[in-house]
């Protein structure tokens, strides 16, 4: 049974990973700040907050020591509440975002390659947003967040080269979590695939990334959106 690690694995996205990847027979260790009762004794939680490099190691190590080598890390844990106009937003607030989302999955990368030992492969997966190169007034801190995360996977690609461990990055765009049924027509066709996206589009590809006969791609980012980054729109 392969050892998966998943962070900010409670919300929308993150849940719909745990629960792929349990189904699919992986053991599954799920960080977040935030508690879920998964009833799957193949997902195991541990309360982890990303800005707190201790709790990291420490999470990570516990892991290792029960359960031996982890294959896998998934990135998906972050923060995007300060759309805030660049007038308003304060540096705490920023240093906060950068914080979570791109220094927390730094440390992640590291402690993986700890926790990697003895594996004989790996795989390190980290959830950007298509915002990273596309964005709207007063995302800043955040797609600058997500474009950290996206050097990070082209720079660490090419640092684990012949160490067995790849490392790819998805961008996600519209990925509704919450109440698709009450999305609107208009929200749908405006994407070329003609509908919002799920966590499922996000979770199968994934699992395809993660399978150990999957390991020529890499340093590779991965837009799942439907399309929408490649329509030109006027206003």
């Amino acid at each position: 049974m392969k050892n998966i690690i998943i962070t900010g694995g409670t919300g929308g996205i993150g849940r719909t990973l745990c629960t792929e990847f349990a189904s699919k027979g992986y053991n599954v260790f799920c960080l977040d700040i935030n508690h879920f009762d998964f009833k799957d004794e193949n997902i195991h939680f541990y309360n982890v907050d990303l800005c707190d490099e201790t709790s990291i190691k420490k999470c990570f190590k516990d892991i290792y020591d029960k359960y031996g080598s982890v294959h896998i890390l998934i990135n998906n844990g972050g923060i995007s509440k300060f759309n805030k106009s660049v007038y308003d937003i304060s540096v705490d607030e920023f240093d906060s975002v950068i914080n979570t989302n791109l220094r927390g999955t730094f440390i992640c990368c590291k402690e993986f390659l700890s926790v990697n030992k003895g594996a004989d492969f790996g795989r390190i997966i980290n959830i950007a947003s298509t915002r990273f190169h596309q964005n709207e007034e007063n995302w800043e801190v955040y797609g600058a967040s997500k474009g950290g995360i996206v050097s990070l996977t082209n720079s660490l690609c090419v640092s684990l080269s012949n160490t067995g461990i790849t490392v790819n990055c998805i961008s996600p765009g519209w990925i509704e979590t919450e109440e698709y049924e009450n999305l609107s027509e208009l929200d749908h066709t405006q994407h070329p695939s003609g509908r919002v996206g799920t966590p499922h589009d996000i979770s199968n590809l994934c699992i395809f990334l993660a399978d150990e006969e999957n390991g020529f791609i890499n340093g590779a980012n991965i837009l799942v959106d439907g399309g929408m980054t490649k329509r030109m729109i006027y206003f």
